[in-house]
């Protein structure tokens, strides 16, 4: 008699429902993640500007909000108010703190927290 080797129908169905579990949460993930990495180019060419570290925060915004247009960053998931300037012993640096909540299944929440800042004095991100 010969062993047989493989999966059960049983066992494929499992490994199906496992790998479409995570399928269908990277597909609800994937465009809040590619919106934040949106959000961290638009800081990095704003960080370029001349005179944007003299500039406040109001006039930051302003000119941020074009380039979140371009960028397709929703305004509705970051709003410009998420934007702060930290200064601090002369060293400014700006700031956006927010959080996306996407709806999954039922009555469950995907609750992302983003907060990135780069440095305008030295034009060094961290």
């Amino acid at each position: 008699m010969r062993k047989q080797y493989g999966i059960t129908l049983i066992g494929f169905a499992i490994v199906l429902v496992i790998v479409g579990f995570f399928a269908y949460a990277a597909m609800k993930l994937v465009p809040v993640y590619t919106e934040y990495f949106s959000v961290v180019k638009s800081l990095k060419s704003l960080q370029s500007d001349a005179g944007i570290q003299n500039m406040g925060i109001e006039e930051i915004r302003r000119k941020l909000e074009p380039i979140f247009d371009v960028q397709y960053v929703d305004e509705n998931d970051v709003p410009l108010s998420s934007v702060t300037l930290i200064t601090a012993n002369g060293q400014r640096s700006l700031n956006v703190a927010y959080s996306v909540d996407k709806p999954f299944m039922y009555n469950i929440d995907l609750l992302v927290h983003f907060n990135y800042t780069i440095d305008l004095s030295k034009g060094a991100t961290y």
